[in-house]
C-alpha cells in the first residue's frame, strides 16, 4: 500500500497578505488549501485591491475550521458562514471575517488557483 501524510506546518506553498495567509498543500495529485485570516481581513482589501481586482472570480468548496466569515456576492446577496459549515461559492464574490475570532477554512477546490502569484 502506498500512503502518505501531509501537514499544514510544511506545504508546498505559503502566500501572506495583509491580516492573512493562504498555504498549499498538494496530496494525491489534489491541491489543498487552507485560508487563515485574522478579525478585519476584507478580500476586497487585502487580495484583490493589489490584483486590480473588485470581486474574487475563483470558485471555491472547503469547511469552515473556525470564525466567521461574510461572503457578498455580485448580486448583492449574502451568505454568512461558521465553523462546520461546507461551503460551494461561485466566482464572483468578496468576502470578510466578522467578529473577533481568526477564520480558518479548509479549501478542497479552487486552492490550486486563489490568490496565485502573477
Amino acid at each position: 500500500m502506498n500512503t502518505m501524510t501531509r501537514r499544514f506546518d510544511d506545504p508546498d506553498e505559503e502566500l501572506t497578505m495583509p491580516l492573512g495567509r493562504f498555504q498549499r498543500v498538494v496530496l494525491g495529485g489534489m491541491t489543498i488549501g487552507r485560508a487563515e485570516y485574522e478579525p478585519g481581513w476584507v478580500w476586497s482589501e487585502h487580495v484583490g485591491r493589489e490584483r486590480g481586482q473588485e470581486l474574487c472570480e475563483v470558485a471555491h468548496v472547503g469547511l469552515v475550521v473556525t470564525g466567521r466569515n461574510l461572503v457578498t456576492f455580485r448580486d448583492a446577496s449574502t451568505l454568512e458562514m461558521g465553523p462546520g459549515d461546507l461551503f460551494d461559492i461561485p466566482p464572483g464574490h468578496d468576502s470578510a471575517v466578522i467578529g473577533d475570532e481568526r477564520y480558518v477554512s479548509l479549501h478542497f477546490l479552487g486552492a490550486e488557483s486563489y490568490a496565485a502569484r502573477r
